[in-house]
């Protein structure tokens, strides 16, 4: 929801031609700069005229009147490029859309594309679209996407995606595309209204993401013709080839779990691609560790280091997104009327940036380590800490499943049978079998189970993080198990690690259970910690954030924990439904 019907009044754009005509002041003007001319693909040098959050002149004139409150910086000495844009991120990855905008930014990540899935299962549409409203005031420029499908089996699908919410969202001028489309299988099988959907997207200017990993040619094809514009789940140089041969634009994806762009770049460049225009990039909303080194920057830094020409490498995180987004006139390059993002560098081979100014405002200045970023109340927002209604008890940790999930990778789950004896409060250490149960988070039903290949001594851990915000308990023993979820409820909702009866490691996510209000910086130190002990405990994937929140993910196979219980994904059934409490 915008603060207003147009990007600009009246009265500002006339604002913006006085000051080329002399009658008013810039309130910044940038001299001396040698800038990315994205449209020429040269390094120019001129004078960049901005007024509040616009670039209104970029040439080698100087403003004919400038008065006292303009601020003059000679960018002699840095190399500016348009700041960059993240076009698929998911802004709850324990941090929240906030507090990963404040720190995207510090590292010239201007504009993000984000995921709405929080907004759909645990906010009223009055309460999202504020939010949205809210984000809009930040420096940061916020865009959204509309799901289409959640990514799960929901227990009432239908009312968190009914037609009426999904139009209302399609609707949201800060919403860009529809997607991604995890449930495009039901669409291949004849689901009417997520095509619906799909026309109805099209016909409001949005894109359609697909998310369409290791797709045949023939069905990349079909999701073509469907109304798919985009895919980011291209693993190889083959798969991009593919995608753009039959007119996608391809995400080339660098995250936690797929860390893909070296080798899509080498191989994508012997495959003789070495056209860029319809590549982007993304970091895929990894956890808060992943960013330790830099948000689109670094994938920036990467394809440099991989031959890719300059200007070619900073395209596909600006203008490549902007004109694929249809908001080339206000993003991803330094001209005239566009949207004052700008990133100073030291050098071009250098694309972490030293200065940046969002929509015209410093958001990091050389030599000043705190610029105050505006504050949120997070309950006008309906985001408060979890409350749960009800108590776990020790009769919710039965477990009589004769089908497991056996863990193969970070968050590929395979079906098993369970032969050890489960009726035990304590699991031996001598295996890699631990209780697993999903609770509804307003107590009506369990789903009790054991997963295999998670890890040998993790004796208690429970997270509300999950994909549905439902909460998952994992662990050898029931006692700790039980431990955790009471300091889980303590503390408002979090990731709760407990051993022998002694918390040792917590994670509070205080917004809803899902999300922290701590910033990335002090998250990165948490997840970083959560994760080591993890591993000492056995653990042994890449990713236990997203391990956690896969769970229940029926995009991915083979099988999945859900609110309709067991789920088999090839075969699209309910092996064993939830037991009422």
């Amino acid at each position: 929801m915008s603060e207003q019907r147009y990007r600009w009044k009246s009265y500002e754009l006339r604002e913006h031609v006085a000051i080329i005509d002399g009658k008013k002041s810039p309130t910044k003007v940038l001299t001396n700069a040698t800038y990315l001319h994205s449209y020429f693909r040269e390094w120019l040098k001129g004078n960049i005229w901005i007024y509040n959050d616009r670039i209104v002149y970029v040439g080698e004139r100087f403003p004919d009147r400038v008065d006292d409150q303009c601020e003059i910086i000679d960018c002699s000495g840095y190399i500016l490029v348009p700041g960059y844009i993240e076009p698929h991120a998911h802004p709850f990855q324990l941090y929240n859309p906030h507090s990963f905008a404040h720190y995207a930014s510090k590292y010239g990540t201007t504009t993000l594309i984000n995921d709405n899935l929080f907004f759909l299962l645990h906010l009223s549409d009055d309460q999202a679209f504020s939010f949205l409203k809210k984000m809009n005031a930040l420096p940061s420029s916020m865009y959204w996407w509309c799901r289409l499908d959640g990514q799960t089996e929901l227990e009432k699908e239908e009312e968190q995606l009914s037609n009426a919410r999904v139009k209302r969202w399609l609707e949201q001028e800060t919403v860009l595309q529809g997607g991604e489309l995890t449930g495009w299988p039901k669409l291949l099988a004849g689901d009417d209204l997520i095509l619906h959907w799909i026309q109805e997207a099209k016909r409001l200017r949005r894109k359609i993401e697909g998310h369409f990993p290791g797709a045949s040619e023939k069905t990349l094809t079909k999701m073509m013709l469907l109304g798919a514009d985009s895919d980011h789940e291209a693993m190889t140089g083959k798969e991009v080839y593919m995608r753009l041969l039959h007119g996608y634009t391809v995400s080339l994806r660098h995250s936690s779990i797929r860390p893909d762009l070296p080798m899509l770049l080498q191989e994508i460049k012997e495959l003789g691609i070495h056209q860029y225009d319809k590549l982007i990039l993304t970091t895929d909303g990894s956890p808060p560790s992943f960013y330790e080194e830099g948000v689109m920057d670094r994938l920036i830094r990467i394809a440099l280091e991989h031959g890719i020409p300059v200007i070619d490498a900073y395209n596909m995180a600006t203008v490549n997104v902007a004109r694929h987004y249809g908001i080339e006139h206000l993003h991803g390059s330094i001209a005239t009327g566009r949207i004052a993002n700008i990133n100073f560098l030291r050098a071009k081979e250098d694309p972490t940036p030293v200065q940046v100014l969002a929509k015209g405002q410093w958001v990091k200045r050389e030599g000043e380590d705190s610029i105050t970023w505006p504050s949120i109340s997070w309950s006008d927002y309906g985001m408060e800490p979890l409350r749960l209604s009800w108590h776990l008890t020790m009769d919710d940790l039965q477990f009589s499943m004769p089908i497991g999930m056996y863990m193969e990778n970070t968050v590929i789950m395979k079906p098993y049978s369970i032969s050890i004896d489960t009726s035990r409060d304590e699991l031996s250490t001598d295996h890699d079998e631990s209780f697993l149960a999903l609770m509804d988070r307003h107590g009506k039903w369990r789903v009790n189970t054991i997963l295999k290949g998670f890890a040998t001594n993790v004796r208690g851990l429970v997270s509300s993080y999950s994909t549905t915000g439902d909460i998952i308990l994992i662990g050898k023993s029931k006692k700790d198990m039980f431990l955790a979820f009471q300091r889980m409820c303590e503390i408002g909702g979090g990731i709760v690690l407990v051993e022998n009866g002694e918390i040792i490691h917590e994670i509070p996510l205080s917004l809803h259970g899902m999300m922290s209000k701590q910033s990335v910086e002090e998250l990165i130190d948490e997840e970083k910690k959560f994760v080591e002990l993890l591993k000492q405990r056995g653990y042994r994937f890449v990713d236990p954030i997203y391990s956690l929140f896969f769970l229940q993910s029926t995009h991915l196979p083979y099988v999945r924990i859900t609110q309709r219980g067991i789920y088999d994904v090839m075969n699209k059934t309910v092996l064993f439904p939830p037991i009422m409490r």
